[in-house]
């Protein structure tokens, strides 16, 4: 039998929003993982890519092994996707496994579901490679901030009438409405937030250039005389705009959450949410797509019409974004972060010091394994010989298969095993 489970390295992409240097999670994996890379100190390194994209295939780092990528590894064994991986998904891994390293936003943008995206592609396959849907999770690995969702009307109407500027925007009409929507009618709410967020979208670009730029002023004006500008979101405005001078994008603080989250924290974007990444480094797992509809904070394609068309205008608070971990069943130290999507779901595996010896359990799915602390010697009947796993290191692991981990590293290990539970 070929091996099944082996060492893979794996594709960076050197995005100019990612962090620069050894400052990026990114960068300090890849250089712990494989210590003939040299880190560019000036380079940003903002994405580790861990599986079978096109544009980032997995190496297999075993040389008894005939195929160079996963890619094509799982194209000649498929089933070691598992039965019902490889049924449901058509003999294909089913996500893409990532790790971010974010020191600028990343652009506001939501990703369509299947029908939408089926549709779009069909329209303009320029912008819209593929049919699939792009659900994503981020879990944090330092302290981590995106925005998410729209944010409850209260906090949306007390911005509306702080900020004369997006007021302009969005005009008297629109923003009364909004004011005078009730909780008890949610539609009627939705559907005055999709008027005024879409008013906003629209706007020519000569009017809200100039509107942002008297906003920054006077906030960086209100900023520089020690006054509290947090009824105008000062802070996150001076930092969007730095980065994304003139972008409507920088509008986006005043309908969307801001979203926090502390290392294991983490948020999960379905269909027509919402987002953008601000800061900080994560793991992320999403569906195999590229289908992505921007709206600001990018120089790239923006698609207005379809963006404020799609995305989900239900209020909620931003506490409401954490998705939640569930520990384990069966093994205390693995937690759980299973999506309401068919296509993904990771594992948490936090290891601590008094444990020597640990089975990383078979299951009926094709997983990848990454270690982001400690040193263990991996042995697996599935594996041609012993495999040294330490920070960095990234595991194929076939449907059905086990490794005992030999832990050797005095403070524990913790690990991200990434799969596909149907």
């Amino acid at each position: 039998f070929p091996p099944a489970v082996f060492p893979l390295s794996c594709v960076v992409q050197n995005y100019s929003w990612g962090k620069v240097g050894l400052e990026s999670e990114v960068a300090k994996l890849v250089a712990n993982g494989d210590p003939l890379v040299q880190i560019q100190p000036d380079q940003p390194y903002a994405e580790l890519w861990m599986g079978t994209h096109p544009r980032g295939d997995a190496l297999i780092r075993d040389n008894r092994i005939p195929q160079k990528t996963l890619g094509q590894w799982i194209a000649d064994n498929p089933a070691c996707l598992g039965a019902k991986v490889k049924d449901a998904f058509q003999g294909h891994l089913p996500f893409l496994f990532k790790v971010l390293s974010v020191n600028t936003a990343l652009s506001v943008q939501a990703h369509p579901n299947k029908e939408l995206a089926a549709k779009l592609h069909a329209q303009f396959p320029e912008h819209y490679p593929d049919a699939n849907h792009k659900p994503e999770m981020a879990i944090a690995l330092t302290p981590f901030e995106g925005m998410c969702g729209f944010r409850p009307v209260e906090e949306i109407v007390s911005f509306l009438q702080n900020v004369p500027e997006l007021r302009a925007l969005i005009g008297e009409v629109a923003a009364e409405q909004l004011e005078r929507s009730g909780s008890d009618d949610p539609r009627g709410v939705s559907a005055a937030l999709r008027v005024c967020f879409t008013r906003l979208m629209k706007s020519e670009k000569k009017f809200f250039v100039d509107q942002l730029n008297m906003l920054v002023k006077r906030i960086s004006q209100e900023a520089a005389e020690g006054k509290d500008t947090s009824g105008s979101n000062g802070d996150l405005l001076l930092r969007l705009h730095s980065q994304y001078p003139g972008d409507i994008g920088c509008f986006t603080i005043y309908f969307l959450n801001l979203v926090r989250l502390e290392p294991g924290e983490a948020m999960f974007l379905g269909a027509n949410e919402p987002h953008a990444y601000l800061h900080g480094d994560c793991v992320e797992i999403m569906a195999c797509s590229d289908n992505t509809v921007r709206a600001g904070l990018t120089p790239k394609f923006i698609d207005v019409l379809t963006l404020c068309e799609m995305l989900n205008y239900t209020p909620a608070p931003s506490s409401s974004k954490i998705f939640p971990a569930a520990q384990s069943q069966l093994d205390p130290h693995v937690y759980l972060y299973d999506p309401p999507v068919p296509d993904f779901t990771i594992m948490r595996i936090e290891i601590p010091a008094s444990i020597k010896l640990y089975l990383i359990s078979a299951m009926d799915s094709a997983s990848i394994l990454l270690v982001i602390h400690g040193t263990a010697v991996g042995t697996s009947t599935a594996a041609a010989s012993e495999m040294s796993l330490h920070r960095g290191s990234v595991l194929f692991i076939s449907a059905n298969e086990s490794i005992s981990l030999h832990l050797s590293s005095p403070d524990g290990m913790l690990l991200f095993r990434a799969c596909c539970l149907l």
